[in-house]
């Protein structure tokens, strides 16, 4: 099978064919590091989507009587081809992302993660039962597949993400329709083609490759019940809107404004690799990223000082290259946007290191050096927002009271660190602090596969999280049946 014609336009994968879309329209994918356009994505229409849905329906009536554990044994191959293609994957979605090998490589190891801990499903799709529930009665309930399911993935993790829900939504007995991102879908093509190659019957995982007219005929279609999405913050709220209007089930993962708080305490040199690292990975485009330090005034000028050193020395290049440690972002049009976000913040905050003096070293790809401001407020747009690029902003505050309050204050809640030697302030901390994901000299706090990931506030619009026993009870419908026997 191949996902490319010679045009290097990319397919859908339907019914288990690689297809042409009714697309007039194509999207470029380029190579963040060349700016080089690797190929084209079609701008798929409903009618793209609405044989997606037929296919998926077709073969859902067979899956979903295939016993969990044969599924589950299905996923055991996956995993194996996984691990041999590791690599291989790691290249692609450093080509079509830019982050750095190293980084591409983890991604694809906690995506592998999550299919490991999906060969679980026997067990964690295990009801319950009570035999006397009263004289002669007895209870138990059960779980089943919702139906066709759906997933819109973002470009950051093209393999993470969707092996985040793959996995869960065969295993549970669903069939899906995936959407992967326009700017990043090879990697995720291949991801699906491989679980084909291990033996998943036709239709049960489609793809279809597009825009906000494939969002819109997804979230509009009356065969799809339930709706997975990570992306913007704008665009979840139109998802979960949307497809609740609709009467579909949905978890919209969304933006995040990621404080970090350094207390007087806080061991300095673990600490400010950590803070670097969580906020110039990826070049900041991550939902995990340390966006704003919150530092005690006592160590701030010290903090802000080896932070600024530090993200000076951060080299700059192409994700393929040894020992990069901040690579391109995604478009030239997300580079500008992060741009005005440097040119407004520099006329109201203390501009310490920038990071567009790294842009006449690469005339080609999406380049942007680290950026560090110092003595923002929560008045600031640069403060308020998500950048989703490689632009750290310093807050000054008195104490821990003042921390907590400053970045709960926000209107994101996704993740929150704490760098201190006190068990006493680490546990007010995670009992007063306004996030889904907390972390205690962690510098990213993301979840293992087999606990939940989620925020709070604007970063999450649902009730059932991702990842553990949340991605069980989000792909399946419970019955509790009551029985009495004359």
């Amino acid at each position: 099978m191949t996902m490319v014609h010679e045009k290097t336009v990319l397919k859908n994968f339907i019914g288990g064919r690689w297809v042409d879309a009714e697309a007039a329209g194509t999207a470029p994918v380029y190579n963040p590091a060349t700016g080089e356009v690797i190929a084209e994505t079609p701008l798929s229409t409903a009618a793209d989507v609405a044989r997606a849905v037929e296919a998926a329906k077709a073969a859902y009536e067979r899956w979903r009587k295939v016993p969990v554990i044969k599924r589950a044994r299905l996923l055991y191959a996956y995993l194996e081809r996984l691990r041999r293609e590791r690599e291989a994957l790691a290249r692609m979605i450093t080509t079509e992302h830019g982050k750095s090998l190293a980084d591409a490589l983890a991604e694809v190891d906690r995506g592998i993660e999550s299919v490991e801990h999906a060969t679980a499903a026997p067990t964690l799709m295990m009801g319950d039962a009570l035999a006397e529930v009263a004289e002669g009665l007895e209870q138990t309930t059960y779980r089943y597949p919702l139906g066709v399911v759906a997933s819109i993935t973002p470009f950051n993790f093209p393999a993470m993400i969707p092996l985040w829900v793959i996995p869960w939504a065969v295993v549970t007995g669903n069939a899906l329709i995936l959407k992967p991102s326009e700017q990043t879908p090879m990697t995720t093509l291949r991801l699906v083609e491989l679980l084909h190659e291990v033996g998943l019957p036709d239709g049960v995982v489609n793809v279809v490759n597009g825009a906000k007219e494939a969002v819109d005929a997804l979230l509009a279609h009356p065969d799809i019940v339930a709706v997975n999405f990570t992306g913007s913050q704008k665009t979840a709220a139109y998802v979960y809107e949307t497809a609740a209007r609709y009467g579909k089930r949905v978890q919209a993962f969304s933006g995040a404004k990621n404080h970090a708080v350094v207390l007087e305490d806080a061991v300095l040199a673990p600490t400010i690799d950590g803070i670097l690292r969580a906020a110039f990975g990826n070049g900041g485009q991550r939902c995990m990223a340390t966006s704003v330090v919150v530092a005690v005034e006592g160590i701030a000028d010290d903090l802000v000082e080896r932070l600024a050193d530090g993200a000076r020395k951060l080299k700059v290049g192409s994700g393929f290259e040894e020992g990069v440690e901040l690579t391109p972002l995604i478009r030239e049009e997300h580079r500008r946007r992060v741009l005005s976000y440097i040119e407004e913040g520099e006329k109201q905050a203390r501009l310490v290191v920038d990071g567009r003096e790294a842009m006449s070293r690469f005339p080609r790809g999406f380049y942007l050096g680290a950026t560090v401001f110092d003595r923002v407020t929560p008045e600031m747009r640069l403060w308020q927002e998500e950048i989703f690029g490689p632009v750290l902003s310093v807050v000054r505050v008195r104490d821990l009271d003042e921390a907590i309050a400053v970045t709960n204050r926000s209107r994101y809640a996704n993740g929150a660190i704490l760098y201190t030697q006190s068990g006493k302030a680490a546990r007010r901390f995670r009992e007063e602090i306004d996030a889904g994901m907390v972390g205690i000299n962690v510098n990213i706090p993301l979840p293992v596969a087999f606990f939940p990931f989620g925020g709070h506030k604007d970063s999450f619009y649902g009730v059932i999280g991702e990842n553990g026993k949340d991605i069980v009870q989000f792909f399946t419908r419970k019955k509790t049946v009551s029985s009495r026997w004359f």
